[in-house]
């Protein structure tokens, strides 16, 4: 069997030597050249298994040769060699198609893992996948509509980088799914998937949670314990609601995605990770750094691929499938359960404002109501559709059990209706504000903390604070 070619285009010999002897001894047909017009030629005679350029050349940039690879031979992995400190050249090599990138000095066991990783890589075959064929090739993202074909399209064609991917859509629409599945078509899909919800840990756990800690380092701290980098490494690491992260936690963050590497709480040395990064978000990043609340340089690590995610209401042609393989995961050994007719045109009409999060929170309840395999019009219990998530809640003098005065009192004045107990009046307001956002949104909770402009954890507290439940009268 034919060992596989590598192109090495770098204008220091030491350098070149050390990268041509170190694939080498990896089993690996090796040419080196020493300009982009060798490199070009070289390309014209031979196809190459990958292809690794430093960035800056005699006679121009490698990021040229990034985008001539990634344009005609989409299927060659590119890699590009930056300076020390060059981040920024390594994201634009990035976003211009580059599957990965090493910095100066290379390190040889990182060119190792790089090469490894860029050499399982299958060749693509057509990228259009149907929904029939999506799901019965374990692919998350199911459907038969032109708005999720391409995203498949999109999915089957950056999977193949190690580019960090941004993905953006509204609460429900399957970030995560589209995260798994960017994973399983990657070459790091044998190694471990990650998925941590930012929006989760408690501030002063994030450190410790993410990167793992030292026997001692604090107290509780009983044995060693490695963190979430350490976990995904070798594979994929999403970061769920990234938007949610603090700020301070955001500086850590962007230390660890520039260096590669990470510290364990009470370890004095640092120690090297290979994770590629997805992060997701229902809120855009970009105004989220216009607003203070995102810090720009993060912005930048985090979003080189941007991929959005469609609401239900924009691919209903799949409400159909979803809900079969909903209703076969779902449904009891006995048999399976179908959509009546007129059941699967009411889900076709419906606007799911919880997309389809909130289309499998429907069918599991008609499952329970439902009889003789059937789940009939009655068995959905559909509610009026909720408010656009973007409607703003109304403010609390429109509220009946606040009233507040069309005036504010004067110095002298008392206002009217004084209350007893101020902080059980102030309660009373926001158990009746919570609880109308939460109504709108059918109780979809990520989505009444963004209609009140608090963050999901601050929800959750003030909802146990409150005593307030879902089935509350």
């Amino acid at each position: 069997m034919t060992a596989p070619r590598v192109l090495v285009i770098d204008d220091e010999a030491d350098l070149r030597e050390l990268l041509e002897i170190t694939l080498v001894r990896m089993g690996l047909d090796v040419d080196s050249v020493d300009s982009l017009g060798a490199a070009r030629r070289q390309l014209e005679r031979h196809d190459y298994a990958l292809v690794l350029t430093d960035m800056r050349l005699p006679d121009g940039l490698g990021i040229d040769l990034v985008g001539e690879v990634a344009g005609r031979r989409p299927h060659t992995p590119i890699a590009v060699i930056t300076a020390f400190g060059s981040a920024d050249n390594a994201v634009a090599a990035l976003k211009a198609g580059a599957f990965d990138y090493l910095s100066k000095p290379v390190a040889l066991d990182q060119l190792r893992r790089m090469v490894q990783s860029a050499l399982r890589i299958p060749v693509a075959g057509p990228e259009r996948i149907d929904g029939q064929r999506a799901a019965e090739s374990g692919l998350r993202l199911v459907g038969r509509s032109a708005a999720i074909v391409e995203v498949r399209g999109q999915i089957a064609r950056l999977a193949r980088s190690m580019a960090p991917v941004a993905l953006y859509g509204e609460s429900g629409s399957g970030k995560e799914l589209a995260a798994r599945d960017i994973h399983a078509q990657s070459p790091r899909a044998d190694k471990p998937f990650v998925a941590v919800n930012c929006g989760a840990i408690p501030e002063t756990l994030m450190e410790a949670e993410f990167f793992g800690y030292r026997k001692g380092a604090f107290t509780g701290a009983m044995e060693d314990r490695d963190g979430f980098f350490q976990a995904a490494n070798g594979g994929t690491l999403l970061l769920d609601e990234v938007a949610d992260l603090p700020l301070p936690m955001q500086v850590k963050l962007l230390r660890a995605i520039q260096e590669r590497r990470v510290r364990k709480v009470g370890a004095t040395a640092e120690e090297p990770v290979d994770v590629r990064l997805i992060s997701a978000t229902h809120q855009p990043l970009a105004r989220c750094v216009e607003l203070g609340k995102f810090r720009q340089d993060l912005y930048y690590r985090l979003n080189v691929i941007e991929l959005t995610l469609p609401p239900l209401r924009e691919r209903r042609d799949d409400i159909e499938m979803l809900a079969a393989v909903i209703l076969e995961r779902l449904a009891s050994p006995d048999g399976a359960t179908r959509l009546a007719p007129p059941a699967l045109a009411a889900l076709q009409a419906y606007p799911f404002p919880g997309n389809v999060r909130e289309l499998e929170n429907i069918l599991e309840r008609a499952l329970a109501f439902s009889s003789g395999g059937v789940i009939e019009l009655a068995d959905l219990a559909l509610k009026p559709a909720a408010a656009p998530v973007a409607e703003s809640i109304p403010a609390p003098t429109a509220l009946p059990s606040a009233p507040v005065p069309s005036a504010a009192p004067g110095p002298s004045e008392v206002p009217p209706e004084l209350p007893d107990s101020l902080p059980l009046h102030l309660d009373q307001v926001e158990r009746a504000i919570i609880r109308r956002a939460l109504e709108k949104t059918r109780f979809n909770r990520t989505q009444a903390a963004e209609l009140l402009g608090i963050s999901f954890r601050q929800l959750r507290y003030r909802m146990q604070r409150l005593a307030i439940r879902e089935h509350d009268s």
